[in-house]
């Protein structure tokens, strides 16, 4: 184990096997848990992510939100012109129905018009 400026006090239970302290856990590249001690916050070591505080200002939070967004379908301006058009085309389908109750009543389509169109 490597101390900076000689400093071995407590060397023997600093960090090793014997450390009663929280370790990082994150899976490393060999695919083992990292053993570095964890930043109290998050768990974490600094390596992953640790000391990490994330952007602070209103552009750093909307570029990273735009960094996230992979299509943006589920954002809910989205999901309220999805609504929107959904309620148009209900509106289209029951008039579009209507209008063919008024054509079957006059006489105007046949019981079976739809099989000449398939």
């Amino acid at each position: 184990m490597q101390f900076t400026k000689g400093n071995t006090i407590g060397a023997v239970t600093r960090f090793g096997p014997d450390w009663q302290g929280k370790r990082c856990g994150a899976r490393t590249k060999g695919g083992d848990p990292c053993q570095r001690p964890a930043v109290a916050r998050t768990g974490r070591c600094p390596n992953h992510g640790g000391k990490g505080t994330g952007p602070r200002t209103k552009e750093g939070i909307a570029r990273i939100v735009a960094a996230k967004t992979k299509h943006g379908h589920l954002t809910k301006e989205k999901r309220l012109e999805a609504k929107a058009r959904a309620k148009v085309g209900r509106q289209i389908r029951g008039e579009l129905k209507d209008i063919e109750r008024w054509a079957l009543d006059l006489g105007l389509l046949g019981k079976d018009w739809r099989k000449r169109f398939l």
